[in-house]
């Protein structure tokens, strides 16, 4: 079996690649450390088996997934990451994926998961398999902010005070507060710029859903 990694820490990739090229089902195992990389050495020789992170630079490894998927739908894929957010595990299985594995589960974890999806099969982290049983029972759990929250960020991005955006909506000044540090922590951003940025990406603002 032929298997290619992807990720943009080379301790990492040097680390892996020792543990799976050791495994007797392994034939080769290739890395690349960036999206661009990784399509050249996709359409070099096909791989059987792609690990990737989902954080890498450039289109990042949800597209890239996408991208492979389309191109070579014969190849199998699972995440490596330390994402767990439902609405990006859903992101990510939306690819095709046949396994996704949290980067800080043990090594034996990710072996199990390389035979399960060679044989056919799929696999996923108990913590990934708790967030996909949790989003068919609550469907609106998945969303990545509250209506309430969604209603704070448009007023935040009409560069409206906490005080402003209480009287606006009824509530607090610390409510707002609240509020605004849960959508920063929420969306992993620190700055207005990123926080827009992040928005556009999920269809957070505009009167999307």
């Amino acid at each position: 079996m032929n298997i290619l990694l992807v990720d943009d820490h080379r301790i990492l990739l040097d680390g892996l690649k020792f543990l799976i090229q050791n495994q007797p089902e392994v034939s080769q195992v290739d890395i690349a450390g960036t999206v661009e990389e990784a399509l050249a050495k996709v359409r070099e020789q096909i791989p059987d088996l792609i690990i990737s992170d989902i954080s890498i630079p450039e289109i990042g490894g949800i597209a890239f997934a996408h991208k492979v998927k389309s191109l070579f739908p014969q190849v199998k894929l699972i995440f490596l990451s330390m994402h767990e957010e439902p609405y990006r595990v859903k992101e990510a299985l939306s690819t095709g994926a046949e396994g996704y594995v949290l980067k800080k589960a043990a090594h034996e974890e990710l072996l199990k998961a390389l035979r399960e999806v060679a044989e056919g099969g799929m696999y996923f982290s108990a913590e990934i398999q708790k967030i996909l049983i949790m989003r068919m029972r609550f469907p609106e759990d998945e969303r990545i902010l509250t209506d309430r929250e969604k209603e704070v960020l448009t007023l935040i991005f009409d560069e409206l005070s906490n005080k402003e955006i209480g009287e606006r909506l009824f509530i607090s000044e610390r409510t707002v507060e609240t509020h605004r540090k849960n959508i920063y922590q929420k969306t992993k951003t620190n700055s207005l710029v990123g926080l827009l940025k992040f928005a556009l990406v999920n269809n957070l603002i505009g009167g999307a859903a």
